[in-house]
């Protein structure tokens, strides 16, 4: 059945292939969160391995919805390893050291990334695209990866 919410077709498909960017990059930092999690070493361990773990179920419940948003506007959101390393502007893997410091710059790093990412399309969804919806939804996720960030950048003062 046609998406009939009040949004041209090829904006929606426009919007939709901004918001897979944003899946793919959501999964690639959430990957990375959940690798340090497993792998962190340390004095810091504990204190750690639980932090990372708060991050990534967070990052889980944003990864979820974006992938909803893009079915709510008519289409298919991508779903394979391969589609999502295509599709982000993230590095997977880059050489660090698997303590906490290392980990945390690593995504630092992506959580900054991702905040421009959204910041750089947002007047283009609502203005250029008709989707204020979109818009306005994701408006939330710069509050979030920034409010993640700043935990991650006081671990490194």
């Amino acid at each position: 059945m046609e998406t009939k919410i009040g949004i041209k077709n090829e904006n929606r498909l426009a919007v939709a292939e901004i918001l897979s960017k944003l899946l793919a990059d959501e999964f690639v930092v959430y990957t990375k969160t959940r690798n340090a999690h497993w792998n962190v070493e340390g004095p810091d361990f504990h204190s750690m391995h639980l932090f990372f773990e708060s991050q990534y179920q967070q990052l889980a419940d944003l990864m979820d919805g974006v992938a909803e948003r893009i079915r709510t506007i008519g289409h298919y959101a991508p779903g394979t390893l391969k589609e999502f390393l295509e599709l982000t502007h993230l590095t997977e893997y880059s050489e660090r050291t698997n303590d906490s410091k290392g980990f945390i710059k690593d995504l630092l790093a992506d959580h900054d990334s991702i905040v421009e990412f959204i910041r750089g399309n947002i007047n283009s969804i609502n203005d250029k695209y008709k989707d204020a919806g979109t818009s306005d939804y994701i408006t939330g996720f710069i509050e979030i990866h920034e409010k993640m960030a700043w935990m991650l950048r006081a671990h490194l003062k």
